[in-house]
């Protein structure tokens, strides 16, 4: 451990003391002389040791911690690897799911990093400089422990050039098949094109919505806006809806949510898949659904974007609501890490009150259990859902 230390001023060791990660530079006394992305061990005013952390002056949370106590990083990062895998053993059944996530960051204790398992391929996202320098311990940990066939990193974040970092992608062991790859989850099929697809190449943090939706789909007439590569689609086709159009402007988004269907034996279904703006096509085609899906790409990728996107949340929410049938059940999300659930829900208010329907709140998110919140960190919690009934 290095010699050199942070100390905090008076009274700012309390959200260490409570195990917050995140250390502002206003909470810090003094710094020694560092390499940005160095790991520094923490001290109170007081001189206690409060942990190991990593530091990056370039960034607006200037030090993450990533233990609270004596440990070195190498020792930490090992150990947290390891309590992740036996919390994703005790709740992930590999028989019916082999696709999960195996660290989400600060929820696992580890600031800065994401881990998603494909089968036997490892995706890594690196958003942190601090995190990056600890790569090849990650890496090794990986390959003796897990044994993968391949580890790919896909480290395009845009919270990346808050630390003086450039996107970076390519493999890290084992050869990448540039193909993709099939998994299951639930007992479904899904194709999953890693070195294309949006973030690790799958959304696994909707793996319970996507369930409550193959429950409640049955018999319905379904819409699924922002459908990616169908994932809600096939879930509700699987619980026996009658019919199931989904809707997403990537035309290689939508061809894989096509094969996906098919994958699933589900071509005798009906259902259309349609390149179309989301927006669009709410506004200008009826909404003759028994369920509407709208799980929309976060809108809010900064503090500054929040009232756009609050603007975009309630056109598609109003929108819908507006046109849907009497007693249809409305699936709404946000994934904008800057709109907590209290805004989130405040917006779809204001989208019922201009759509002049009364909407009733019957159910809310079922977090996946591979995609834990650290009740330390609150700040890690970016996903909400709803599901409303259209009266």
């Amino acid at each position: 451990m290095s010699a050199k230390k942070i100390v905090l001023k008076q009274g700012k060791e309390k959200p260490i003391l409570n195990r917050h990660h995140w250390i502002f530079s206003g909470a810090i006394h003094s710094l020694p002389e560092f390499s940005d992305g160095e790991c520094l061990p923490v001290y109170s005013f007081q001189d206690e040791l409060l942990g190991v952390g990593y530091f990056n002056r370039k960034a607006q949370i200037i030090g993450r911690m990533l233990s609270f106590g004596s440990s070195t990083p190498q020792e930490v990062i090992r150990d947290h690897l390891a309590k992740a895998l036996a919390l994703r053993s005790r709740f992930i059944d590999p028989k019916k799911t082999n696709a999960y996530r195996l660290v989400n960051g600060e929820g696992d204790l580890l600031p800065g990093l994401i881990i998603d398992c494909y089968d036997d391929v490892v995706v890594m996202q690196i958003g942190t400089l601090g995190m990056s320098q600890l790569r090849s311990v990650i890496v090794k940990w990986l390959v003796d422990v897990l044994k993968p066939r391949s580890i790919y990193e896909k480290s395009l974040l845009p919270s990346r050039r808050d630390e003086g970092l450039h996107d970076e992608q390519g493999a890290l062991f084992g050869p990448v098949p540039a193909e993709g790859i099939e998994i299951k989850e639930n007992g479904l099929k899904f194709f999953v094109t890693i070195l294309h697809g949006q973030k690790t190449g799958f959304f696994l943090d909707q793996r319970e919505m996507r369930q409550q939706t193959r429950e409640i789909a049955t018999g319905k007439k379904v819409l699924n806006c922002f459908a990616y590569t169908g994932g809600f689609s096939v879930y509700a086709a699987a619980g026996g809806a009658v019919s199931v159009d989904s809707v997403d402007i990537s035309a290689s988004a939508i061809k894989l949510a096509e094969q996906n269907m098919a994958m699933n034996g589900f071509t005798d279904r009906p259902h259309r898949f349609i390149v179309a703006d989301a927006f669009e096509f709410l506004r200008k085609e009826p909404l003759d659904y028994d369920l509407v899906i709208l799980d929309p790409p976060a809108f809010a990728k900064k503090q500054k974007d929040v009232e756009q996107a609050c603007r975009g949340y309630k056109d598609i929410n109003r929108l819908a609501i507006q046109k849907m049938p009497p007693g249809s059940l409305l699936l709404t999300s946000s994934c904008s890490y800057h709109v907590d659930e209290v805004l989130f829900q405040t917006v779809v208010f204001q989208a019922s009150v201009e759509a002049r329907r009364v909407v009733k709140i019957i159910g809310r998110h079922h977090i996946a259990s591979d995609h834990p919140i650290n009740i330390c960190h609150p700040e890690s919690n970016y996903l909400k859902s709803m599901l409303l009934y259209i009266e």
